[in-house]
């Protein structure tokens, strides 16, 4: 079958479901009968003209045979259950930073230069003095007793940041108020998908443990991981396909002794993500480790 946008889907679910297990306990049946293949449209395409169903499954077929295609790697159901969840938390995660942004820009439009003052524009200190903000306050004495005494900046500079607040239009307070409430819904969306991942991946929890303890990574990117590759990544019989899967290995467009093109493929854009992460992660936490170390370090000669 030819992936086309999404439009294979509920045929190869269907085909999954029905025809595959007929085909395989059919008599005679040998050991890849059913099997399913999903090529790449591109691998497949034709000559310019009119398109016509019959010559391109004949092609499809043609090619298939002779190794030409590029195919797809298409987990079962459950593992595409796991994909759907991870993601849909991940697109989550990004519209409650897109929100963050906006609400940042919201208030230095109102002139309230909260987000100099404060680390996380989104965190508990930050988010009293904009509820309070949002119910209609308008001392910035009042709105700096709400930052507790772990904040570095002082009540003289909490007040200046928030003395817009004493002729603030409404307009501005509702649609801060419009933020706040759109933040607990992700929130509370985020929260329930991690309890539906939870309960999803709990039959390979070991496997989710042990990919956690490897530095950078967590019990998150361990479970988005899992839902990407499988539990045990039994379809890539080696690390260097599973690699060239991701894209993330260096082409090698090769021509008569001479490289052209060091370009790494597409791959899978979430696992390229996932593993970026945690390199800069494992970066930063390796160079934290070391500057601890470093002043407990003896001195050379010692």
């Amino acid at each position: 079958m030819e992936s086309t946008a999404q439009y294979w889907r509920p045929l190869w679910e269907t085909l999954e479901r029905y025809w595959k297990p007929i085909w395989e306990k059919r008599e005679g049946a040998r050991r890849k009968s059913g099997t399913l293949h999903l090529a790449q449209a591109e691998s497949n395409r034709g000559r310019r003209g009119q398109k016509r169903d019959f010559v391109d499954a004949e092609r499809l077929v043609k090619r298939l045979v002779a190794r030409e295609l590029t195919l797809s790697f298409v987990p079962d159901a459950e593992q595409r259950l796991w994909r759907t969840v991870t993601r849909k938390k991940y697109q989550l995660r990004r519209e409650r930073a897109r929100l963050q942004n906006q609400l940042e820009s919201l208030l230095e439009e109102a002139h309230i230069k909260l987000s100099s003052l404060v680390s996380d524009l989104l965190g508990a200190r930050a988010r009293r003095m904009l509820k309070a903000l949002a119910d209609g306050e308008t001392n910035p004495a009042a709105l700096a007793t709400l930052a507790d005494q772990k904040l570095r900046a002082t009540s003289e500079q909490l007040c200046d940041a928030l003395g817009a607040c004493t002729d603030l239009k409404p307009v501005y307070r509702r649609l801060v108020r419009m933020a706040l409430e759109q933040l607990q819904l992700l929130e509370q969306q985020i929260g329930q998908l991690d309890q539906e991942l939870a309960t999803l991946l709990h039959p390979h929890q070991d496997a989710v443990q042990r990919l956690a303890e490897v530095p950078g990574l967590g019990v998150d990117s361990a479970q988005q991981i899992i839902a990407e590759v499988g539990p045990t990544a039994a379809t890539f019989p080696s690390g260097q396909q599973l690699a060239s899967w991701m894209g993330a290995c260096p082409g090698d467009q090769e021509s008569a002794g001479v490289n052209y093109s060091h370009r790494s493929p597409k791959g899978n854009r979430h696992m390229r993500r996932i593993l970026n992460q945690t390199a800069n992660a494992a970066a930063e936490q390796r160079q934290h480790l070391r500057d601890c170390v470093s002043p407990l370090s003896p001195p050379s000669g010692t």
